[in-house]
């Protein structure tokens, strides 16, 4: 379950072996309890959270990296000059 909604996982599964700390386990089985989740259910959706937040983590980096640029910077100050120079006067427009 992901929020409220249950997900139907169509893709293919393997079956695995971990060892996992007690203490660990035992914190796995009452989440998945409260969620309404198998173990298993449980334990995969937290690992696909994992790792979108580890793609989106280096999206992010990517991104600063090019935004952070001082050239990048400068030449979206000089299109945004040109664009204010050309661009529409809103003044009068009443929202």
């Amino acid at each position: 379950m992901i929020g409220n909604h249950t997900e139907v996982s169509t893709m293919a599964s393997t079956k695995v072996a971990i060892t996992i700390p007690e203490v660990v386990l035992a914190r796995v089985d009452a989440a998945a309890r409260e969620r309404g989740e198998s173990r298993s259910a449980f334990i995969s959706n937290v690992l696909r959270v994992a790792l979108r937040a580890r793609r989106d983590r280096e999206i992010r980096r990517r991104l600063d990296a090019l935004f952070g640029s001082e050239e990048v910077v400068a030449e979206q100050r000089r299109i945004t000059r040109e664009l204010d120079r050309v661009g529409t006067d809103w003044s009068d427009e009443r929202w």
